[in-house]
């Protein structure tokens, strides 16, 4: 049915609202330029008054001169660094935050993913831009990003600030209104941990937000960030982590980790979703 999935996908135009069950592919462009290299770690703050300043750390060259411009310019971008505990540290840049010789030594910052579904129980998954640094052309739940560090993003009673990172970020890859979904209707469940490299230089290591939205909303993807995105069933997806598996298609590992463990009981359960709240506990996987 999805032959290689992106043959299953129908071409559609930025601006409309998708049809509930269609797919939409969009075109990757984009050209390249370097970006200066960032700074050190920056004044680390704990979650009482206190505060103080981390030690200077050298942080690896990496050329990015063969990268996206436009993704290369969010590389800028100054991530929200936390220890294991999901405590706030300090801060450093996204790129920074994603090369695994940072990785390696420890460095763990704050991140979300969406799930959005619509109205008729449909998931929709987005595929990667081949322009993304990290796992590009990979398909993957709704929206994946990080919160920011500054103040509105920074707020962590339930998750607030979280919750605002995932309504900004869904305005800017999928073209979603803000006023179509607003915090207070993203819903916070818990926490994964996880670590995975997507080649030899970039990879992920956060305390990822698990959130879900169920609700009907217009499309108007970036095509800088997704090539394809599609509504699925239960069925579609498991026969696109089947093929997965047999590396026809390739799957994000934060999607892979959540669809094999929680995924689809929090799926039959959409309107009763609170009894799987646990904002205490962190999943390591």
């Amino acid at each position: 049915m999805w032959r290689v999935l992106r043959r299953a996908l129908a071409v559609g135009s930025r601006g409309a609202a998708v049809p509930q069950g269609r797919c939409c592919r969009r075109r990757v462009w984009g050209c390249r330029q370097p970006l200066a290299p960032a700074a050190g770690l920056c004044e680390e703050k704990s979650r009482g008054t206190e505060s103080r300043t981390c030690a200077t750390v050298t942080m690896p060259e990496v050329s990015t001169d063969h990268l996206d411009e436009q993704q290369v310019q969010l590389l800028a971008e100054m991530c929200i660094l936390i220890d294991e505990n999901d405590n706030r540290i300090g801060a450093d840049t996204k790129k920074n935050c994603h090369l695994n010789e940072n990785i390696d030594k420890g460095l763990l910052h704050r991140a979300f993913s969406v799930f959005l579904f619509n109205t008729e129980n449909k998931l929709l998954l987005q595929q990667r831009s081949n322009a993304k640094i990290t796992f590009p052309g990979c398909f993957t739940n709704t929206c994946c990003s990080h919160p920011l560090s500054h103040p509105l993003e920074l707020e962590e009673n339930d998750a607030i600030g979280v919750r605002r990172a995932a309504q900004r970020r869904m305005k800017a890859e999928l073209g979603i209104p803000m006023e179509q979904v607003t915090p207070e209707e993203i819903s916070y469940l818990t926490r994964i941990h996880y670590k995975a490299k997507s080649d030899g230089i970039w990879g992920e290591h956060e305390i990822d937000y698990i959130l879900f939205v169920q609700k009907d909303v217009v499309l108007n993807p970036d095509p800088n960030e997704i090539q394809s995105y599609c509504y699925v069933t239960q069925k579609e997806l498991k026969q696109l982590l089947d093929k997965a598996s047999k590396n026809e298609v390739k799957i994000t590992p934060w999607f892979k980790l959540i669809a094999e463990t929680f995924l689809f009981k929090w799926w039959d359960n959409l309107s009763n979703l609170n009894k799987f709240i646990d904002h205490e506990k962190i999943h390591r996987m």
